[in-house]
């Protein structure tokens, strides 16, 4: 399957002002209200802003957090035992937009945000091709047996080009397959601006960074914001920059051509 270079389709622009990222001061949140439509959402990462509602079933927060997390392309965190776990996993690419999210939300997820209308504005920004996935899936196993299950081995650590193939264009997801991991997010020139991830079974939400993070690099990809560093993220090499700082790199970012994703 080719890469498709088509470039998306920009909405009509926001009817809001958005704050500036500024306003957020010494907290996170810059400011509260405004709604999901695809011009408020692309206004709101080209300026540092993303969506995310201040409590579940609450407004709309705009969020730019202090410091800010992204993870260095060049900087992934790869152990052995991941590079084992990623052969028994197939990757696809915008194959299940809107799945992936769905699992994303699922609600058993302790300060799940994703709600109905939150998959509702970003599968449209989606359909703009705005909005991509990174899917990882399992051939189906007989009852009781866990497969894709990878051990730790803290102790090694790899460059992701030493990772290995992490789902070939020519690969097909067997019949029957689950979707058993996966992250999305929005791409604007050369930012991806991740926003979750998800697994059902052990390592296959990295296996989808990883992947996502291979894709970038290949693909024109300059700065992937994660938002926040936490202490998993930072073990895959996540770091924090500054708020000041990162408006810097976005308006470069964004200033490149739009990147794109390999299946």
């Amino acid at each position: 399957m080719a890469v498709d270079t088509r470039p998306p389709i920009e909405p009509p622009p926001t009817r809001w002002a958005l704050p500036p990222p500024e306003a957020a001061g010494d907290g996170e949140v810059a400011g509260v209200g405004a709604d999901l439509q695809p011009g408020t959402l692309l206004a709101a990462y080209r300026s540092g802003l993303f969506p995310m509602r201040i409590h579940p079933g609450g407004p709309i927060g705009w969020w730019s957090p202090e410091p800010r997390g992204i993870l260095p392309l060049d900087g992934m965190v790869v152990h052995r035992s991941l590079r084992r776990a990623a052969r028994r996993f197939t990757v696809t690419v915008d194959t299940a937009f809107t799945e992936v999210m769905r699992a994303c939300a699922d609600e058993r997820r302790q300060g799940g945000w994703i709600d109905d209308a939150f998959v509702a504005a970003y599968t449209a920004l989606h359909e703009l091709g705005w909005a991509h996935s990174v899917e990882v899936w399992q051939d189906a196993v007989p009852p009781g047996v866990v497969a894709g299950v990878g051990t730790a081995d803290s102790a090694d650590g790899g460059d992701l080009a030493d990772l290995g193939d992490l789902g070939d264009e020519d690969d097909a997801v067997t019949p029957g397959a689950r979707l058993v991991g996966g992250v999305y997010g929005v791409a604007i020139g050369g930012l991806f601006a991740g926003e979750s991830m998800f697994h059902r079974v052990t390592d296959a939400s990295k296996v989808a960074l990883l992947a996502l993070v291979e894709r970038l690099r290949a693909g024109g990809g300059v700065l992937f914001d994660v938002q926040w560093q936490t202490a998993h993220l930072a073990s895959l090499g996540v770091v924090e920059i500054t708020r000041a700082e990162y408006g810097t790199r976005l308006a470069d970012a964004i200033a490149h051509p739009q990147l794109t994703l390999a299946p």
